[in-house]
C-alpha cells in the first residue's frame, strides 16, 4: 500500500516570518511532503494577535523551499476575484516548480468580512461563488483561458500565461463536508476532499455520501484523492504522555479540533496505528497539527518514529 502524502498543518498566528520559515526548513529535512497555512485576515477569535498573510507567505516559503509542497487550509474565496486568484495560482506554481497546493473553500467567518466591507451573504451564495471561482480555475488551467458568464462573474476571454507548471493543473483542494452544496462540488471539481477537524466522528458516513453523490453526476469517487486533517498529540514516552495530553486539551480541546475523535493521541506505536487506520480507509492525505505546533522535537519524533513506519 502507497504511504499517504504526510502534510504538517501550521496556523501562522504568533509566529514571525523565521520562525515559520525555519519549520518549513525542518519539515522539507524531515521529508515531510507539505506544509499548510490558514487563509485569514487576522487570527480567528483574536485580532490583535500577529498573523502573516496567507498567499505572501505561501509565496515566501515556496521561494525559500526546494522540495516541501505548499497549501491552505483553505483559501478563503471571498477575498480575491477567482480570475485574479487563477493568475495568482499559475504564477505562484511556476515560480515554485509545481509545488502549491492550491485549497480552498467557501469562507467561514463573518466577522472579518464585517470588519473590512466585504460581502458574507447566506450559505447558498457563497457555495454558488464557490461554484463559480472552481470552474473557472478549472478553464485557467486546462486551457490558459477563461470565458464565463455566470450569476456572480462575468469574464470575457481573458488570458492567463503562462499556465501552471504542473500537469494538469495544481492539484485543487476543497475542504468541507455539507452534504446540500460542498459535497456535489467536491464531486464536481474537487482533486482532493479535505475533511475538517470538525467532521471526524463521521468520516464513514461521509465518505458514502461522497461516492453516492459521484455516482449521480458521474465521477469516479476514485479520482478524488481523501484528505483529513487531524490534531496529532505526540508523546515520546509513556511518561511524557499526560503533559502532551494536557497541552493538547489546552490548545485544541474544543469540539471543532476533534481531539478525541482523531484519535491521535499518543506514543509512536498508537499513532503509527491510527494512521494505518485511516490509510485503510483511502485517505492519501493526511494533514496533522501538531499539540506543541511545530517543535523540533516533535517534528523530529514524527519523522522517524512514525512516518519512516508507515
Amino acid at each position: 500500500m502507497t504511504r499517504p502524502e504526510i502534510g504538517v498543518y501550521l496556523p501562522q498566528m504568533g509566529f514571525t516570518f523565521p520562525e515559520i520559515l525555519h519549520r518549513a526548513h525542518r519539515c522539507e529535512e524531515l521529508g515531510i511532503d507539505s506544509l499548510w497555512l490558514y487563509d485569514h485576515l487576522y487570527a480567528p477569535g483574536a485580532p490583535d494577535y500577529p498573523s502573516l498573510e496567507a498567499w505572501t507567505l505561501a509565496t515566501a516559503l515556496l521561494s525559500r523551499t526546494e522540495r516541501i509542497e505548499v497549501g491552505h487550509m483553505v483559501l478563503c474565496n471571498q477575498f480575491r476575484h477567482p480570475a485574479v486568484l487563477a493568475k495568482m495560482a499559475a504564477t505562484l506554481d511556476q515560480i515554485s516548480a509545481g509545488r502549491l497546493q492550491l485549497g480552498i473553500g467557501s469562507g467561514s467567518i463573518q466577522d472579518e468580512h464585517d470588519r473590512v466591507g466585504l460581502e458574507w451573504g447566506t450559505f447558498v451564495q457563497r457555495s454558488g461563488r464557490l461554484g463559480e471561482t472552481l470552474e473557472i480555475l478549472h478553464q485557467a488551467f486546462a486551457d490558459e483561458r477563461i470565458d464565463l458568464a455566470g450569476k456572480h462573474f462575468t469574464i470575457r476571454d481573458m488570458p492567463v500565461k503562462p499556465g501552471a507548471a504542473r500537469a494538469p493543473r495544481p492539484p485543487i483542494v476543497v475542504g468541507g463536508v455539507g452534504e446540500k452544496y460542498t459535497l456535489p462540488l467536491v464531486a464536481r471539481y474537487a482533486d482532493v476532499w479535505n475533511v475538517p477537524t470538525y467532521a471526524l466522528g463521521e468520516l464513514d458516513r461521509k465518505i458514502s455520501v461522497l461516492r453516492d453523490i459521484c455516482a449521480d453526476v458521474g465521477r469516479d469517487p476514485d479520482d478524488i484523492v481523501l484528505s483529513v486533517e487531524a490534531v496529532m498529540a505526540l508523546a515520546p514516552n509513556d511518561a511524557a504522555l499526560p503533559s502532551v495530553r494536557q497541552l493538547a486539551e489546552k490548545r485544541f480541546g474544543i469540539p471543532a479540533f476533534g481531539l478525541h475523535e482523531g484519535g491521535l493521541i499518543g506514543t509512536p506505536p498508537a499513532i503509527v496505528d491510527r494512521l494505518h487506520e485511516l490509510q485503510e480507509m483511502g485517505f492519501g492525505q493526511i494533514v496533522l497539527f501538531t499539540h506543541d505546533r511545530g517543535s523540533d522535537e516533535t517534528l523530529d519524533l514524527f519523522a522517524s518514529q512514525v512516518i519512516d513506519r508507515l
